[in-house]
């Protein structure tokens, strides 16, 4: 607003006073000259007005001056200005580097909140940034942090933002030298879980059973040695030992006896027969 005021040829009427009309100075040159002022100051007081915000125009339109009104905001800022540089220093001293993030770009912040305290007037010597820029590391670098501490060559921000750089560079292609390996790894033991954990599908009313029981266990289809029931083994059959062998030998009896003896010895005869005629 300053600069704009000054190409304007209207930046005086900000520290100037009201001129006023003596009883010996009533002539019409001494009263042209008031009202040209007057409109003047006029024109600065309302280039000002027109600059501010919508809220702070109603603080500052009853000002009726421009050197009054421009006193007005020069203290209102100067006061704000006060603020900000304790509130720059309390961003210098509450800033710490984390390791989620790269160490370039958090100096790069750091910088920022430097060049404002400088701006504020507040002067810090460049050894001074160094040691709080060092010292202000993350925890991750705390072996490199010690060997620049170490080192008897003073060093200014532009040859540390250097030696950073280089170690961060480092750093990242390590890691990407080591991760597939582990990424890997990991993958082959998930898979050799998965698989080693794995079972058989089964579909319909066999997987229903098989998960009320826990396990699938297919039915038997078979005829029983036992009881000659169908349905279920001999091991399953619920009749006791002594009737099982009494059927055994029930079935063996029952088959001898079935078995037609003149056709057996008929049947051998014809047999030794053919093979007699064979050797002939």
């Amino acid at each position: 607003m300053l600069f704009y005021l000054i190409t304007l040829n209207l930046a005086r009427f900000l520290s100037e006073e009201v001129p006023t009309l003596k009883e010996g100075e009533q002539n019409a040159e001494s009263v042209s000259a008031v009202e040209a002022w007057n409109h003047s100051d006029f024109l600065c007081r309302n280039y000002v007005l027109n600059g501010l915000a919508d809220a702070l125009y109603n603080v500052f339109c009853e000002k009726k001056t421009a050197k009054e009104l421009w006193e007005s905001l020069d203290r209102k800022y100067k006061t704000e200005d006060a603020g900000a540089k304790k509130f720059l220093v309390g961003r210098f001293l509450d800033f710490k580097m984390q390791d989620s993030k790269p160490v370039i770009s958090q100096v790069q912040e750091l910088q920022l909140i430097l060049h404002d305290i400088h701006a504020e007037g507040m002067t810090l010597s460049e050894s001074f940034q160094v040691a709080a820029i060092i010292e202000k590391m993350p925890p991750a670098w705390k072996d490199f942090k010690n060997y620049l501490k170490h080192k008897r060559k003073e060093m200014n921000v532009e040859e540390l933002i250097v030696r950073l750089r280089i170690e961060e560079d480092n750093r990242n292609s390590e890691r990407r030298l080591f991760t597939p390996n582990v990424a890997k790894a990991n993958v082959v033991e998930h898979g050799d879980k998965y698989n080693a954990k794995r079972k058989p599908r089964s579909s319909g009313k066999d997987s229903k059973l098989g998960a009320k029981k826990g396990t699938f266990k297919k039915k038997f289809v078979g005829k029983c040695y036992n009881c000659d029931g169908i349905g279920h083994k001999a091991s399953d059959c619920k009749k006791p030992k002594r009737a099982r062998e009494a059927n055994i030998v029930d079935a063996i009896s029952h088959d001898v006896s079935n078995i037609n003896l003149c056709a057996v010895v008929s049947e051998v005869n014809l047999l030794g027969s053919i093979s007699q005629g064979f050797r002939l």
